[in-house]
């Protein structure tokens, strides 16, 4: 099987960090569409900030909040914040 590179969400701003959750990431479903994912997708997330690699899967937000939230342990990983660029 090989792994391709087919959709990609460049520098977005994390708007938040959820420790208190299992595992995933939290995104606004218009910028689900626009990129071209679904909900329950696995994704790789890199933090342009820290080099941070991780792997999880995508839980849809509500729509029009513009939200990407790390959750669970990746929130370790990768913050919120402007200044912390992520490609998906």
């Amino acid at each position: 099987m090989r792994w391709v590179l087919r959709s990609k969400i460049h520098k977005a701003n994390v708007t938040e960090a959820n420790l208190n959750y299992i595992g995933s990431i939290t995104i606004d479903p218009a910028l689900i569409d626009k990129a071209g994912f679904w909900a329950g997708e696995k994704v790789m997330v890199v933090s342009n900030t820290s080099g941070a690699r991780l792997e999880t899967h995508i839980i849809a937000g509500k729509k029009g909040s513009g939200v990407v939230c790390m959750n669970g342990a990746a929130a370790h990983l990768i913050k919120r914040g402007r200044d912390n660029h992520h490609g998906l």
